[in-house]
């Protein structure tokens, strides 16, 4: 039975992975810290391995012994207290883990590396809007992006003494679905009858289905290309509304109150948002770094290598999988608790 290590695997994509996984078959092991949490983790199949990212010494001692085939490298921050910490976690976290299994001579078919459509940062912004391509040269214009392509960055480099390891990096643009949430925000906002949205320039948006972020990480363990980066959504455009738009419909249409901000205001509730985590030590989810992500224009992106090279096709549009989502949410009390 071939074995998988799955890290960030009590997150919001690694639970799906672990699941999928476990359907195909293999021997997961499900990496994560003493702290997480495991409300989406009972298969009594799953075998828990306890990571520390943070140290290349620890990790080789916690996996000396321990053949793995394939890694899913799922594991990182979205938001942080200190701007330092995304290249913490997720540049340095990454290369520690990389350079363990390398040294631990570990005979990898692949190493997944989910990485963002963020990093490419706001580009193509000019309209009429074109497709971000994979061929684009990188902007990051907030610190996880960099965070994420500094990771990419030291990948591509490594030395040849290290040999050719097998990664292949995901940059999927907004991810959503069961158990995420950011996105979640919203849909309780709209619960409570305000919808907010941000600038009046027209907004191109991009989503992905997690269960579709999950395919393609199973497809690039079987054909995808050591080096390769591949761009990932569900392959439509929307526009900013349509996501509120699907939620109300699925909230059954209550009265709402739908505010369209200036980004001159975002920028001070961002600041606030910022301040305020600082003082009461709880990271949130509108800070400067979400401030760039939250103006960004145009987030169109080409799958077509993704299409071409993995035969990756997605199986769930915006619609649906706001059906889904939501329905999730409510079967599971979300909308009715606080979160």
């Amino acid at each position: 039975m071939e074995k998988i290590l799955i890290t960030g695997a009590s997150g919001f994509i690694g639970s799906f992975l672990v699941e999928e996984a476990l359907r195909r078959g293999f021997e997961v092991w499900a990496a994560v810290r003493r702290s997480s949490s495991r409300e989406f983790l009972t298969d009594d199949r799953i075998r828990f391995i306890e990571l520390n990212l943070g140290s290349e010494a620890d990790l080789k001692r916690q996996m000396a012994g321990i053949r793995f085939d394939y890694v899913v490298h799922a594991a990182g921050v979205t938001k942080c207290l200190d701007m330092a910490d995304f290249h913490r976690i997720n540049t340095e976290g990454t290369q520690h883990l990389v350079r363990a299994l390398i040294d631990l001579q570990m005979p990898l078919k692949r190493f997944i590396y989910i990485s963002s459509l963020s990093i490419m940062g706001a580009i193509r912004e000019q309209q009429p809007y074109t497709e971000i391509r994979e061929t684009d040269t990188p902007q990051p214009n907030t610190a996880y992006g960099q965070s994420k392509l500094d990771a990419e960055r030291w990948l591509d480099a490594l030395p040849a003494d290290a040999g050719e390891f097998p990664y292949v990096i995901l940059r999927p643009t907004g991810v959503y679905g069961p158990r995420e949430r950011d996105y979640f925000m919203q849909v309780k906002s709209i619960k409570g009858h305000v919808d907010f949205a941000v600038g009046f320039t027209r907004q191109d948006i991009t989503f992905i289905y997690v269960t579709d972020v999950v395919q393609a990480v199973f497809l690039a363990m079987e054909r995808g290309r050591t080096g390769r980066k591949y761009l990932l959504s569900d392959g439509e455009v929307y526009q900013s509304a349509t996501f509120s738009d699907y939620v109300h419909e699925e909230l059954g249409r209550p009265w709402w109150i739908r505010v369209t901000a200036p980004i001159w205001l975002l920028r001070i509730v961002t600041c606030c948002g910022e301040y305020w985590g600082r003082w009461t030590k709880r990271v949130t989810a509108l800070n400067n770094d979400k401030f760039n992500i939250l103006r960004q224009r145009n987030w169109r992106c080409d799958i077509t290598p993704a299409r071409q090279e993995l035969g990756y096709e997605p199986q769930v549009q915006l619609r649906e999988g706001v059906r889904r989502s939501v329905a999730w949410y409510r079967e599971n009390g979300w909308l009715s608790v606080e979160r």
